[in-house]
């Protein structure tokens, strides 16, 4: 096998994995779901970034051909669809648990207490996912 049938290769698998990502995305996803999703848009990115200054246009016309595919992918159905739902839910989700977690005064039972401590971690953690995102954001503008 020749190294560009192993680029090609490596290219198409990590392409189908990034498909999968963004075949299974909805306004439900988990966190670690988000993070995987925007770890592979941002793998595949940086393969199509190295490989477009690596490989020549006539020799690897196929290739480039599936290279240009996969990002109209990303810059299609990612950046402008996908990555700002993303966004707004993880902001709606955000305001909907601050609202919660403040409309909650007086004396509190064991229970609630606990409850809200896993509120608040589970706010904390969707807090520092969308930073995460805002920073993919950042790196389109």
């Amino acid at each position: 096998m020749s190294s560009t049938d192993e680029i090609s290769s490596m290219f198409d698998s990590e392409s189908q994995k990034l498909e999968n990502f963004l075949s299974k995305i909805s306004d439900k996803m988990e966190i670690s779901e988000i993070v995987e999703t925007y770890y592979q848009v941002m793998n595949v990115t940086s393969m199509i970034s190295m490989l477009k200054q690596q490989l020549d246009p006539k020799t690897h016309k196929n290739l480039l051909t599936q290279i240009d595919k996969t990002e109209q992918v990303i810059l299609g159905k990612f950046n402008t669809d996908t990555h700002p739902k993303i966004l707004e839910n993880l902001s709606n989700s955000i305001q909907e648990m601050t609202k919660i977690l403040q409309s909650s005064p007086g004396e509190k039972t064991k229970e609630q207490i606990e409850n809200e401590s896993q509120m608040f971690e589970e706010l904390r953690k969707k807090m520092s996912t969308k930073e995460f995102v805002e920073q993919y954001d950042k790196g389109l503008a």
